[in-house]
Protein backbone atom coordinates (compact mmCIF):
# COMPACT_ATOMS: atom_id res chain seq x y z
CA UNK A 1 0.00 0.00 0.00
CA UNK A 2 1.36 3.20 -0.75
CA UNK A 3 2.01 6.28 1.67
CA UNK A 4 -0.95 8.72 2.20
CA UNK A 5 0.05 11.88 0.63
CA UNK A 6 1.38 15.24 1.93
CA UNK A 7 -1.84 17.04 3.62
CA UNK A 8 -1.54 20.79 2.81
CA UNK A 9 -4.22 21.98 5.54
CA UNK A 10 -7.36 23.63 4.26
CA UNK A 11 -10.82 23.57 6.07
CA UNK A 12 -12.03 26.65 3.38
CA UNK A 13 -14.89 28.19 5.22
CA UNK A 14 -16.70 25.21 7.12
CA UNK A 15 -16.38 26.35 11.08
CA UNK A 16 -16.08 23.87 14.06
CA UNK A 17 -13.81 21.60 12.29
CA UNK A 18 -12.11 20.01 15.71
CA UNK A 19 -8.22 19.36 14.38
CA UNK A 20 -5.08 18.30 17.01
CA UNK A 21 -2.05 19.43 15.99
CA UNK A 22 1.03 16.93 16.60
CA UNK A 23 4.20 18.99 16.02
CA UNK A 24 7.68 17.55 16.16
CA UNK A 25 10.88 16.18 14.19
CA UNK A 26 9.11 12.68 13.81
CA UNK A 27 13.18 11.53 13.63
CA UNK A 28 11.56 8.48 12.88
CA UNK A 29 8.05 8.67 13.10
CA UNK A 30 7.17 5.62 15.15
CA UNK A 31 4.10 3.34 17.15
CA UNK A 32 3.84 6.23 20.08
CA UNK A 33 2.92 9.28 17.58
CA UNK A 34 0.35 6.84 16.34
CA UNK A 35 -0.86 6.00 19.76
CA UNK A 36 -1.14 9.41 20.95
CA UNK A 37 -3.06 10.23 17.62
CA UNK A 38 -5.71 7.92 18.38
CA UNK A 39 -6.12 8.66 21.64
CA UNK A 40 -6.37 12.09 20.75
CA UNK A 41 -9.23 11.34 18.29
CA UNK A 42 -11.30 9.60 20.31
CA UNK A 43 -10.75 11.12 24.13
CA UNK A 44 -10.84 15.02 22.30
CA UNK A 45 -13.69 14.08 20.18
CA UNK A 46 -11.27 15.53 17.10
CA UNK A 47 -12.32 15.38 13.71
CA UNK A 48 -8.76 14.92 12.20
CA UNK A 49 -4.94 14.93 13.89
CA UNK A 50 -2.37 16.73 11.43
CA UNK A 51 1.28 15.77 11.95
CA UNK A 52 2.99 18.62 11.57
CA UNK A 53 6.68 17.89 11.06
CA UNK A 54 9.33 20.63 11.54
CA UNK A 55 12.38 20.81 8.96
CA UNK A 56 13.92 21.93 12.71
CA UNK A 57 13.45 21.94 16.33
CA UNK A 58 15.05 24.99 17.51
CA UNK A 59 15.94 22.88 21.08
CA UNK A 60 17.32 20.03 18.92
CA UNK A 61 21.00 19.75 17.31
CA UNK A 62 20.82 19.00 13.76
CA UNK A 63 23.74 16.21 14.40
CA UNK A 64 21.96 13.41 13.91
CA UNK A 65 18.77 14.59 12.52
CA UNK A 66 17.57 13.05 9.40
CA UNK A 67 17.21 14.59 6.28
CA UNK A 68 13.38 16.45 6.29
CA UNK A 69 12.67 14.34 3.51
CA UNK A 70 13.14 11.46 4.97
CA UNK A 71 11.64 12.10 8.30
CA UNK A 72 8.42 13.22 6.02
CA UNK A 73 8.65 10.10 4.51
CA UNK A 74 8.91 8.41 7.71
CA UNK A 75 5.91 9.88 9.05
CA UNK A 76 3.37 9.51 6.08
CA UNK A 77 4.61 5.59 6.53
CA UNK A 78 3.48 5.42 9.85
CA UNK A 79 0.08 7.69 9.66
CA UNK A 80 -1.89 4.54 8.57
CA UNK A 81 -5.12 5.55 10.18
CA UNK A 82 -8.08 7.29 9.19
CA UNK A 83 -8.66 10.88 9.88
CA UNK A 84 -5.28 11.29 10.45
CA UNK A 85 -3.08 13.66 8.10
CA UNK A 86 0.87 14.20 7.66
CA UNK A 87 1.37 18.02 6.94
CA UNK A 88 4.65 19.79 5.74
CA UNK A 89 3.59 22.97 6.80
CA UNK A 90 5.97 24.45 8.84
CA UNK A 91 8.04 24.16 5.35
CA UNK A 92 5.81 25.71 3.14
CA UNK A 93 5.60 28.71 5.83
CA UNK A 94 8.94 28.98 6.50
CA UNK A 95 8.22 29.25 10.25
CA UNK A 96 10.82 28.15 13.15
CA UNK A 97 9.01 28.36 16.04
CA UNK A 98 5.48 27.02 17.42
CA UNK A 99 3.62 30.13 18.33
CA UNK A 100 4.52 31.72 14.92
CA UNK A 101 3.24 28.81 12.96
CA UNK A 102 -0.20 29.15 14.87
CA UNK A 103 -0.44 32.34 14.76
CA UNK A 104 -0.69 32.09 10.66
CA UNK A 105 -2.05 28.59 10.58
CA UNK A 106 -5.21 30.16 13.21
CA UNK A 107 -5.11 32.98 10.76
CA UNK A 108 -5.96 31.42 7.91
CA UNK A 109 -8.14 29.17 9.40
CA UNK A 110 -10.81 30.71 11.68
CA UNK A 111 -13.71 28.41 11.41
CA UNK A 112 -11.19 25.21 12.91
CA UNK A 113 -11.11 24.57 16.40
CA UNK A 114 -7.54 23.77 17.02
CA UNK A 115 -5.60 21.61 19.97
CA UNK A 116 -2.34 21.38 20.38
CA UNK A 117 -1.31 18.00 21.36
CA UNK A 118 2.32 16.89 23.05
CA UNK A 119 3.41 14.71 25.65
CA UNK A 120 4.39 15.32 29.43
CA UNK A 121 8.06 15.85 28.31
CA UNK A 122 7.45 18.68 26.32
CA UNK A 123 5.19 20.35 28.39
CA UNK A 124 7.91 20.18 31.24
CA UNK A 125 10.18 22.38 28.85
CA UNK A 126 7.55 24.17 26.96
CA UNK A 127 9.18 27.46 29.19
CA UNK A 128 12.16 27.36 26.84
CA UNK A 129 10.03 27.18 23.27
CA UNK A 130 9.86 31.03 22.10
CA UNK A 131 7.10 33.49 23.18
CA UNK A 132 5.60 30.22 24.75
CA UNK A 133 2.82 31.90 26.58
CA UNK A 134 1.52 32.95 23.01
CA UNK A 135 0.57 29.13 22.49
CA UNK A 136 -1.64 29.27 25.22
CA UNK A 137 -3.38 32.42 24.27
CA UNK A 138 -3.85 30.82 20.15
CA UNK A 139 -4.96 27.21 21.20
CA UNK A 140 -6.26 24.72 23.40
CA UNK A 141 -3.64 22.32 24.41
CA UNK A 142 -4.18 18.89 25.52
CA UNK A 143 -1.22 17.09 27.54
CA UNK A 144 -0.47 13.28 27.56
CA UNK A 145 0.79 11.51 30.04
CA UNK A 146 4.44 9.94 29.67
CA UNK A 147 6.30 8.60 32.69
CA UNK A 148 8.78 9.48 34.12
CA UNK A 149 8.00 13.37 33.54
CA UNK A 150 4.16 13.73 34.88
CA UNK A 151 5.45 14.91 38.18
CA UNK A 152 7.70 17.53 36.23
CA UNK A 153 5.38 18.88 33.80
CA UNK A 154 2.70 19.37 36.53
CA UNK A 155 4.92 21.06 39.00
CA UNK A 156 6.41 23.19 36.58
CA UNK A 157 6.87 26.61 35.65
CA UNK A 158 4.16 26.37 32.68
CA UNK A 159 1.55 24.55 34.50
CA UNK A 160 2.01 26.83 38.03
CA UNK A 161 1.71 30.14 35.39
CA UNK A 162 -1.80 28.55 33.73
CA UNK A 163 -2.96 26.78 36.80
CA UNK A 164 -6.55 28.70 36.51
CA UNK A 165 -6.74 28.01 32.88
CA UNK A 166 -6.57 23.73 33.59
CA UNK A 167 -9.26 21.58 32.78
CA UNK A 168 -10.39 17.97 34.16
CA UNK A 169 -10.02 15.23 32.52
CA UNK A 170 -13.61 14.88 32.12
CA UNK A 171 -13.74 17.67 30.34
CA UNK A 172 -11.40 16.93 27.86
CA UNK A 173 -14.15 16.15 24.89
CA UNK A 174 -15.13 19.84 25.08
CA UNK A 175 -11.51 21.33 24.95
CA UNK A 176 -11.95 22.21 21.27
CA UNK A 177 -15.01 24.62 22.12
CA UNK A 178 -13.20 26.08 24.96
CA UNK A 179 -11.99 29.85 24.31
CA UNK A 180 -7.62 29.73 24.91
CA UNK A 181 -6.54 30.08 27.52
CA UNK A 182 -7.42 26.28 28.60
CA UNK A 183 -5.85 22.45 28.68
CA UNK A 184 -5.72 19.36 30.06
CA UNK A 185 -3.41 16.84 31.55
CA UNK A 186 -4.90 13.27 30.35
CA UNK A 187 -3.31 10.08 31.79
CA UNK A 188 -2.48 7.58 29.35
CA UNK A 189 -0.95 4.31 29.66
CA UNK A 190 2.80 4.22 28.56
CA UNK A 191 3.98 3.28 25.22
CA UNK A 192 7.11 1.62 24.69
CA UNK A 193 7.98 3.43 21.42
CA UNK A 194 10.40 6.40 21.07
CA UNK A 195 12.36 7.80 18.72
CA UNK A 196 15.86 8.35 20.60
CA UNK A 197 15.68 3.92 20.92
CA UNK A 198 14.43 3.20 17.86
CA UNK A 199 17.70 5.41 16.37
CA UNK A 200 19.76 3.46 19.08
CA UNK A 201 18.73 0.54 17.80
CA UNK A 202 19.12 1.64 13.81
CA UNK A 203 22.70 2.56 15.22
CA UNK A 204 23.24 -0.72 16.77
CA UNK A 205 22.43 -2.61 13.97
CA UNK A 206 23.85 -0.78 11.73
CA UNK A 207 27.35 -1.61 13.27
CA UNK A 208 26.95 -5.08 13.44
CA UNK A 209 27.02 -5.13 9.27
Amino acid sequence: MAPPAVHRPFLGKRSGSRVGLLGGSFNPAHEGHLYISREALRRLGLDQVWWLVAPQNPLKSASGMAPYAERLASAQEHARAPRLMVSDLEARLGTRYTADTLARLTRRQPGAQFVWLMGADSFAELDRWKRWPRIFYRVVIAVFARAPYDSKALAGKVARRFRHARRKPGQARALAGHRPPAWVFLPLRRHPASASAIRAAAGSAGGAH
